[in-house]
């Protein structure tokens, strides 16, 4: 099937992400600078926004409504929405639920659909509900023009869905210079199963939630001895920088923080060797804090009674630890465990410190993992 480019009406390479918008003091969307935001997004000629049905406690998509929507022409931007797990539990509720969620936004159709987050165990239920067909119903009938995944799990799962859903058109990764070669992220991995199926990737979480935006003195230091400008700006170059990398979302709360990305992306130049080095010089520091030093061989896993994966929730302690990365706590709960043991199952009997080529003391890692993210019985 010869698939048209999903990004041939997509203008500049900066996507506006709807999930940090601005907010009054009682909570509520402050759509008068939400408005100015996006005046200021198309002036600058960029046009891609992406929101979703659970963003903002639902307040994302009548905000777009209100911001965007009802007060540009439908030719002026490029709007994104996604198809939840959370949202739905029946084959029957699923087309309803994406034709309210075109009402909510005010618009006839999405330029882009997602099947949203998509791991090991989503995925599953996505096939089982026919998730994929029935949303695909809305391509042949003119509401949605392009259809894709966002993504969170190992490269294993992804090269499954690209293999059984050739249709999909292009795939939302979690892509950074901190996640790139980290073992329970992927980026790289991920990045790579992309290019074998030729499909284009849209990058989310190129600053890390904001991580990579404020780094602690040490980090900081290491990068301003070559990189002078604001961190944020290397951050999205990097992940803009890669080939195949058709879009960067950015989740912009503030106008200042749009005058920034604006001037990262206009244009977007490539990271210089120097540049890069940079970086590198930040990644050896945030991995220098506190971390295990599991070099990833997997040699523990292959005997471990309980299917524990060893490497991967080491991962997510080091990047908690690291860098107060909360977002390993989805990995830990909805990735790296799920069908696998957790690391309270360990029972203690050694055969991975046997094997282990560093000599950790796995058994008492792996309750310091458990404190980490598992809460205690009550």
């Amino acid at each position: 099937m010869t698939q048209a480019d999903p990004f041939e009406h997509v203008r500049g390479r900066l996507g506006f992400g709807c999930m940090r918008l601005p907010r009054l003091e009682d909570g509520e969307i402050d759509i008068p600078q939400f408005s100015q935001m996006v005046d200021a997004f198309l002036a600058a000629g960029f046009n891609y926004f992406d929101t979703a049905h659970v963003y903002l406690e639902g307040k994302s998509e009548p905000a777009i409504r209100q911001a965007l929507t009802s007060r540009h022409a439908r030719d002026e931007y490029f709007l994104v929405d996604k198809l939840t797990n959370g949202n739905f539990n029946s084959t029957e509720e699923i087309v309803p639920l994406l034709e309210e969620e075109l009402a909510a936004c005010g618009v006839e159709y999405f330029d882009l659909l997602l099947m949203h987050a998509q791991s090991r165990e989503s995925y599953a239920k996505y096939q089982r509900l026919g998730a994929y067909e029935e949303a695909y119903k809305l391509v042949r009938d003119g509401r949605v023009r392009h259809f894709g995944i966002s993504f969170h799990d190992t490269a294993e799962v992804l090269d499954q869905i690209l293999a059984e859903h050739p249709e999909v058109e292009c795939v939302q990764l979690q892509l950074n210079y901190l996640d790139w070669d980290d073992v329970s992220v992927q980026s790289r991995a991920c990045y790579e199963v992309c290019r074998a199926h030729g499909k284009p990737v849209m990058v989310m979480e190129p600053i890390k939630g904001g991580t990579l935006a404020t780094l602690p003195p040490a980090a900081a230091e290491a990068l301003a001895q070559t990189c002078p400008d604001a961190p944020a700006s290397y951050a999205l170059r990097f992940a803009g920088g890669h080939e195949g990398v058709a879009m960067v979302l950015s989740g912009m709360g503030t106008t200042e923080q749009m005058a920034q990305n604006i001037k990262t992306f206009s244009p977007l130049e490539p990271l210089s060797e120097e540049e890069l080095a940079g970086l590198a010089r930040v990644v050896d520091v945030m991995h220098g804090q506190d971390v295990v030093a599991c070099t990833a061989c997997r040699h523990c896993v292959e005997g471990c009674p309980r299917r524990i994966d060893i490497p991967a929730l080491f991962a997510c302690l080091n990047a908690k630890r690291a860098y107060g990365d909360r977002g390993q706590a989805f990995y830990y709960n909805n990735v790296h465990t799920k069908g696998r043991g957790r690391a309270s199952d360990c029972i203690r009997c050694g055969k991975c410190e046997r094997t282990c080529p560093q000599h950790l003391p796995i058994r008492e890692l792996l309750q310091d993992v458990a404190a980490e993210f598992e809460a205690p019985a009550e």
